[in-house]
């Protein structure tokens, strides 16, 4: 997970893109999401990374341990002249897993997340380690594997969104939640004094006024009954170059304690962020990071 740098550890949390620049928009058009799982009885990392080129969607796994040393990847590309599902045997520390995907089946909407008939799964000794996707008895059923005695945790995802004045997705902010759709609102072409504005399923949830001033900051929300912290950095939208992106990272939290970074970042597309401890609780503990670009 080279170019998503975090302070991943036993009880912490820290997403940020350390690769900010303005490169082409084709190969922004991913994105990436992290579980914590258990591998032979220890903590790691899996990665999941959807990207979309003209040849069609394409699929990275790695697992790393907690150290971000990475441990295997494979990368998977369901092109016109690849098939769509299949199996992989790894090897972690001399130890075998297996990974099996299906996406012959899968819907995809404008970006290169599946949104439903497929599956991913990852297998360590007969247990599914982790299981992505809607296609839950197909996946079951193809590795003949039992649930893991231990869940995945879902704790970030990093996407890059695209639009003029409004950018919308859909998230989840905790285990077995409500999907929700979340927009950004912002005009900043021929406005003196921008505002900006974050609604969750079409409700206004935040505003920011006077935003010239407050390009940078944070604010608490709340998403189903929890609160959402959210930073927000629209240095490029107001300032940079016509083609600048601005940061957004929602991060639920439940107690207050926090640990910020020391580290002082040069690049004004990434602020420096905290480092939030993991929550014990379910759900908890989950950081969603958007790209926004304007559309040209």
């Amino acid at each position: 997970m080279r170019d998503f740098p975090s302070c991943f550890g036993e009880n912490g949390v820290q997403v940020a893109d350390a690769s900010c620049s303005n490169v082409s928009k084709v190969s922004q058009n991913l994105v990436t999401c992290v579980y914590k799982c258990k591998l032979f009885g220890q903590s790691c990392l899996i990665t999941i990374t959807w990207s979309k080129n003209l040849m069609g969607q394409c699929l990275s796994v790695e697992i790393d341990d907690l150290s971000s040393q990475c441990l295997c990847k494979v990368d998977v590309k369901p092109s016109l002249f690849t098939k769509r599902k299949g199996s992989k045997c790894l090897e972690v520390n001399s130890r075998k897993i297996d990974m099996f995907w299906d996406l012959s089946s899968a819907n995809f909407g404008s970006g290169p997340e599946p949104l439903e008939g497929y599956y991913l799964a990852v297998v360590c000794k007969t247990e599914m380690v982790l299981l992505v996707g809607d296609l839950r008895k197909e996946a079951f059923k193809k590795t003949n594997a039992i649930p893991a005695l231990s869940n995945a945790v879902f704790i970030s995802k990093r996407e890059h969104i695209f639009g003029k004045r409004v950018y919308g997705t859909k998230a989840q902010f905790c285990d077995n939640g409500p999907v929700h759709g979340l927009t950004i609102e912002c005009d900043t072409v021929g406005v003196s004094d921008p505002c900006l504005v974050i609604r969750v399923n079409s409700k206004m949830v935040m505003q920011v006024k006077r935003l010239r001033w407050k390009f940078r900051g944070n604010q608490t929300i709340f998403i189903d009954g929890l609160p959402v912290e959210v930073f927000w950095d629209v240095h490029n939208w107001l300032f940079g170059t016509a083609f600048g992106n601005a940061v957004f990272m929602f991060q639920t939290c439940l107690s207050s304690e926090k640990l910020w970074t020391s580290q002082i970042f040069s690049d004004p597309c990434i602020p420096p962020w905290p480092c939030s401890h993991e929550s014990k609780l379910p759900g908890l503990g989950f950081s969603l990071i958007l790209y926004a670009w304007k559309n040209e």
